[in-house]
């Protein structure tokens, strides 16, 4: 039977870890890392996020500023909000919680952004440089996925990792840091051919496609390590794409959703905006 990996356990070295940061920059420079979240609307999704983000940073002795706009706010608005908090010395990160409402230009808004403060990697720049191995920020996700895979002490070079899903925010991003540890990778889609024989391939499986328990035995090669990525609501409950009753005697790890990715996300993420405050220094 497949070991579970105990993700809960990573997220509190992460969190130790930025505490640690965070008191060094406030006892050495006097600065107390500070972030921005900007909501639009009233997404429940969105709004649950915005106050977790906001919980966490508290415990971690961040300050956490919300930015909040109603539904009917304008681009202009946006873009003049980002500005200001681009110009301002004091605030070290900048987050933009999507989704957006239809009359706003995603694309030109996060843009927006000032590279350096773009710790959710949101921007062109950041992900541009994130394929070019020259990262500024890694995007949160990717990277719960990436420290993941590290803290199981695997050797990584030269093994085979499948990704399902190829999206900006998880697919794409992982991949390239799947590269950066020497595994070949392979990118798959919703138009793949013979998807279950490339998946049955990988010492790694990556997930993120968004439908629940389709990833079955079919798709695991025997040993295989296994993330799943996926959020999605199966009879009231939020459930991976992986069957993991079906696919645990068959994997050597495998995360779990609830559990698993999610719960490194904000960790990360201000991890990165200890990363941030470096740069203001």
């Amino acid at each position: 039977m497949g070991k579970i990996i105990d993700c809960k356990q990573i997220s509190l070295k992460i969190k130790s870890e930025v505490i640690e940061e965070v008191q060094k920059v406030k006892q050495d420079n006097n600065i107390t890392p500070t972030v921005v979240s900007i909501l639009v609307g009233n997404d429940y999704g969105s709004i649950y996020y915005h106050n977790m983000q906001d919980k966490t940073a508290r415990e971690l002795g961040i300050n956490f500023i919300k930015a909040n706009f109603d539904k009917n706010v304008t681009e202009e608005e946006l873009l003049s909000c980002i500005r200001k908090y681009n110009d301002d010395k004091l605030i070290h990160g900048i987050m933009v919680l999507l989704p957006f409402p239809g009359n706003i230009n995603k694309k030109k808004v996060l843009n927006a952004i000032n590279p350096n403060k773009d710790i959710d990697c949101l921007t062109d720049i950041c992900m541009g440089r994130l394929f070019k191995s020259d990262k500024i920020f890694y995007p949160c996700t990717a990277n719960s996925v990436a420290t993941i895979i590290d803290s199981l002490g695997i050797e990584l070079e030269g093994k085979e990792a499948v990704i399902i899903g190829r999206s900006n925010i998880v697919g794409k991003p992982t991949a390239m840091m799947m590269l950066d540890r020497n595994t070949t990778v392979t990118l798959c889609h919703s138009r793949t051919r013979n998807l279950e024989g490339i998946a049955s391939r990988a010492d790694i499986l990556i997930s993120a496609i968004g439908k629940p328990k389709y990833i079955n035995s079919n798709f695991i090669k025997k040993g295989a390590v296994v993330i799943d990525v996926g959020t999605s609501s199966l009879n009231g409950k939020i459930t991976g794409d992986v069957d993991f009753d079906d696919v645990i005697d068959k994997v050597s790890y495998i995360s779990t959703v609830p559990g698993g990715v999610g719960t490194l996300t904000t960790a990360l993420l201000f991890k990165n905006l200890c990363e941030a405050v470096k740069k203001c220094i």
